[in-house]
């Protein structure tokens, strides 16, 4: 398949152009976005807890996804990483308001730290749109 058949997404992050990215991209009926923090349209990080900044993750996430033509309801995959396992409810929580009717494969793991200091979590996904 050549690059002129995949389609990308940009978001806020002010990675993207830096490290060589794209928040989100779909080749066929696949769609997957890149590691995605809580980040806010001015490039500021999402105040609050690690569920404030997971629901942030999802919401960039459902719109790079949306804005390649699939939807919330074909996400298949999350992976969630987290800095702090006591974190896991609460992002959980964030993770079930989005996909509780989806019921996506997830995995959710613990790192040793992320890119920026007071990120608590940072979010990738993958989509299958069945169009």
């Amino acid at each position: 398949m050549s690059g002129t058949d995949r389609q990308r997404t940009q978001s806020t992050s002010p990675y993207e152009a830096s490290i060589g990215f794209a928040r989100a991209v779909r080749v066929g009926s696949r769609i997957l976005v890149s590691g995605t923090a809580p980040v806010e349209d001015d490039g500021s990080s999402t105040d609050g807890d690690a569920e404030a900044q997971a629901e942030r993750c999802f919401a960039v996430i459902v719109r790079a996804i949306e804005q390649l033509g699939g939807a919330a309801e074909d996400v298949v995959r999350t992976r969630m990483l987290l800095i702090d396992a006591a974190d896991a409810d609460a992002v959980g929580r964030a993770h079930g308001r989005w996909f509780a009717d989806v019921r996506p494969t997830a995995t959710m793991v613990v790192v040793a730290g992320l890119l920026r200091p007071e990120w608590r979590v940072e979010i990738e996904a993958e989509a299958e749109v069945t169009a």
